[in-house]
């Protein structure tokens, strides 16, 4: 028997964090996130790190997959998610989308096509943690691959220099 679907309404940033923090949880296998910029959204606090770290850790097979319109933020903000890269640039990518899809404007990230959180735009707290929706995640993880696929990597596992 399967776990009931169940969604569960977000409110504001906390919600928001609280829920993406819930998902990093959850994942066992894929994790695919797209924001803005990465901005207020918990990317660099240290249990999102530790929670990652254990994903990337537990399976040599496991994803996480991160999709920005900027990925500055990342990159100077976050040392935690740059550490990431370096340890697990084969199974972590950080894409930038190209000027055509910058218009696109409402986050989301899914994990294992079964669960997802997403908000209605960037500039709007609200949105919607399910779990154990996987007609849901998989549109939404559809939604992201064609925006990947035209997307371009966006961050270096190296930092390259003279």
């Amino acid at each position: 028997m399967s776990d009931p679907l169940q969604h569960t309404a977000l409110d504001g940033n906390a919600d928001y964090i609280a829920a993406l923090d819930s998902l990093c949880r959850l994942a066992q296998h894929e994790l695919f996130v797209f924001e803005k910029n990465y901005e207020n959204t918990g990317f660099n606090a240290e249990a999102r790190y530790n929670t990652l770290r254990a994903f990337l850790l537990s399976n040599p097979n496991n994803r996480l997959h991160l999709l920005a319109h900027s990925t500055t933020y990342l990159i100077q903000r976050c040392p935690r998610v740059m550490m990431l890269l370096q340890q697990f640039a084969h199974s972590m990518h950080i894409y930038q989308t190209p000027a055509h899809l910058q218009q696109i404007s409402e986050p989301f990230a899914v994990a294992d096509l079964s669960h997802f959180v997403r908000r209605f735009h960037f500039d709007d707290p609200r949105g919607i943690f399910a779990q154990n929706d996987p007609e849901g995640a998989r549109t939404l993880h559809a939604r992201f691959m064609e925006m990947w696929s035209a997307s371009h990597p966006g961050a270096a596992a190296t930092t390259l220099g003279l």
